[in-house]
């Protein structure tokens, strides 16, 4: 039968680390501009390609009260043009010089990319900065976008219960933390987001001493570093950048749930997700740990514990996954999902669930499973450096997420480094229930069982 549609969601997040071809190792240089710009160039001279990307230090989570959306809303407001620019002209450009160009918002970064030819490099630098500085948004062009993002919600988000199943399962987790908010914002917010909301957002947080450029690919170091001085270094810094200080969450004192029911739902399942430490400059050592723990318990739909325990030996379950992702700014979550059998309710899956944690935090971990994962995750590791896009990805993330250029290179050595003990330690931490958001995602009346049971 086709997997759940939740399944297409988590498949980015499980998948994460796969690579294919041969490898080679990263030539990585580092530096900042005098006006606060830091520049990484991650060398690949195997194609005349190069991939230009600038991710500036400002996401969803940033966003003031009453404006969600507004970071994704810029966005798209920064394809409208410049005053060198026309709307949808630095696109044009880089279509017409046989390149591809995009850009993303996330909680903690928003990220604008430019894949060409080498020789075009010094061209899209100058696009780029134009942009930094001098975005033009008519009356016409922001009201039009913001009609865009709105249907963009209607069909990713307002369409799809398992999307809204997940905005409201990050609601419950987060409190006061802005991770609780939808990166795309909630509509009736959105619907009221204004030019000058957007204007203010990009005085604020677009500068260079709030940016991070990438290059990776067909360039060298010297290179980079004068045409990011000829086009990036004359822009000056904005005064008003500061550290970025977020409200924390209150201590959780005991689990939250919710269960959503939505006649739209294909098939019923049971998600758990608890607050989790992320990765820290100099300290990735339990966020590696809770990778590990991840694999095991859910990376594989055949080798995996939660697998092997309710989809084969017990046949409770029709699909199980666990997943985790340390790269974030603050606090974030570790989780675990259950589609329960035919014929099982979603209380008799919760518990099947249960039972499976339960029993691997009394059984301990696997050898021949944690050595076969530790050389997956070392060759993964190597194989992902052939794909130059995903190394400037790796990059960006981390430095706009509270990490360094030595964190990132020093990443595969704490992975390896370890133990089934550190698993365990990482485990019995993490799975507390106090701590915890438990979901049920179904169809009305189609589990009698009580929340909780």
């Amino acid at each position: 039968m086709p997997r759940p549609s939740f399944v297409r969601f988590l498949a980015p997040i499980l998948a994460a680390g796969l690579g294919a071809g041969p490898a080679v190792a990263e030539t990585v240089s580092s530096f900042t501009l005098d006006n606060g710009m830091e520049v990484v160039v991650i060398e690949d001279n195997r194609a005349p390609v190069v991939v230009h990307m600038v991710w500036y230090r400002a996401g969803a989570a940033d966003e003031p009260p009453g404006v969600s959306g507004i970071a994704h809303f810029l966005e798209h407001l920064m394809f409208k043009g410049t005053d060198d620019l026309g709307p949808g002209e630095l696109s044009r450009i880089v279509e017409a010089n046989g390149g591809s160009d995009n850009a993303f918002t996330s909680w903690d970064y928003t990220a604008y990319f430019q894949r060409v030819a080498a020789d075009r490099l010094d061209l899209m630098m100058e696009m780029e900065a134009d942009r930094m500085r001098d975005l033009l948004l008519t009356e016409d062009a922001w009201q039009t976008e913001r009609e865009v993002i709105l249907e963009e919600r209607s069909q990713r988000i307002d369409g799809d219960p398992g999307a809204i199943f997940g905005e409201q399962r990050r609601a419950a987790q987060y409190l006061n933390h802005a991770y609780g908010r939808p990166i795309i914002g909630w509509r009736h917010e959105m619907e009221t987001l204004t030019r000058e909301d957007a204007l203010d957002w990009y005085e604020t947080h677009y500068a260079p001493n709030n940016a991070v450029l990438i290059v990776a690919g067909d360039a060298a170091p010297d290179e980079v570093r004068a045409l990011a001085e000829r086009h990036y270094g004359v822009i000056p810094p904005a005064p008003g950048i500061v550290p970025r200080d977020r409200p924390s969450e209150p201590p959780q004192m005991s689990e939250r749930r919710l269960v959503m029911e939505d006649a739209r739902v294909a098939q019923p399942y049971v998600m758990r997700t608890y607050l989790a430490p992320e990765r820290d400059a100099g300290a990735q050592q339990e966020a590696a740990a809770l990778t590990f723990l991840a694999e095991l318990l859910g990376g594989s739909p055949v080798n995996s514990v939660l697998a092997r325990k309710l989809q084969f030996e017990t046949r409770q379950a029709i699909y199980t996954a666990a997943f985790y992702d340390g790269l974030s700014l603050d606090d974030t979550t570790f989780g675990l999902v259950t589609v329960p059998a035919p014929g099982l309710i979603l209380s008799e899956a919760e518990a099947a669930m249960d039972r499976a944690i339960a029993e691997f935090l009394e059984e301990g971990v696997n050898a021949e499973d944690f050595a076969r994962i530790k050389a997956q995750i070392r060759a993964d590791q190597i194989y992902a450096r052939d794909n130059t896009e995903r190394l400037a990805r790796r990059y960006g993330e981390a430095l706009t997420s509270g990490l360094t250029v030595a964190d990132v290179q020093a990443w595969p050595d704490v992975l390896q480094a370890v133990t089934e003990d550190d698993v365990m330690a990482a485990a019995r931490a993490v799975f507390d229930k106090r701590r915890a958001v438990t979901g049920w995602l179904t169809r009305p009346e189609t589990d009698s069982a009580e929340v909780g049971q």
